[in-house]
């Protein structure tokens, strides 16, 4: 008789990772999971992206540590996590069509969940800045409300869970410097150069 346990070690991988794939596809179908991720390959590299019910819930750049991010909504939210190609389609293709110079903004759902108070106020504000353009920190802390509280824009906006999707850098130094970026500055002058807004 054989051991069905066996067999299935013995199987070869890749069977095993199309069995895997499958069975993630259908949960994410059935809608059994509560946050989804894939990743998108892009100019600046590998992007992750996480996606639950309500919408995208963060992008990463490659150095930043995937397993991290998954671990810490594991904690917060939900450890119902898997991996679906299907279930992160719509922003994986405006991903694409954003590099491809065929999109200027993103339409696909956010998840604001756990994007609260003045943080909140200083990424829409920032999603506001049309492409192509740019701002400055003072004014985004004046559009969420805190005219003195350009530092703490910068703060929020280096928290920012969604770079390039909420498009934190667009947002300069009132003299025109880069000032500081997630991704790293040669991130964000690649990301204003597509745009046409390289000051």
């Amino acid at each position: 008789m054989t051991d069905p346990i066996h067999t299935a070690l013995r199987a070869p991988v890749p069977q095993a990772a199309a069995a895997s794939r499958r069975l993630a596809e259908r949960i994410a179908a059935e809608g059994r999971a509560d946050f989804y991720y894939a990743t998108v390959a892009s100019p600046l590299g590998d992007l992750l992206l996480i996606a639950s019910r309500r919408g995208l819930a963060r992008l990463r750049y490659p150095d930043g540590d995937s397993d991290s991010a998954l671990e810490e909504l594991a904690v917060r939210r939900s450890p119902r996590i898997i991996e679906s190609a299907a279930a992160t389609d719509p922003w994986r293709r405006e991903i694409d069509e954003y590099f491809a110079g065929t999109r200027r903004r993103f339409e696909a759902p956010l998840d604001w969940q756990e994007i609260t108070g003045f943080r909140r106020r200083v990424l829409r504000a920032t999603v506001a800045v049309p492409y192509g353009e740019a701002s400055d920190y003072k004014s985004i802390a004046g559009a969420a409300g805190s005219p003195a509280g350009a530092r703490a824009a910068g703060n929020a906006l280096g928290a920012n869970p969604l770079p390039i999707v909420i498009p934190c850098h667009r947002v300069l130094h009132r003299d025109g410097g880069l000032g500081g970026y997630t991704g790293g500055l040669d991130r964000k002058r690649v990301l204003l150069a597509l745009e046409g807004a390289v000051r």
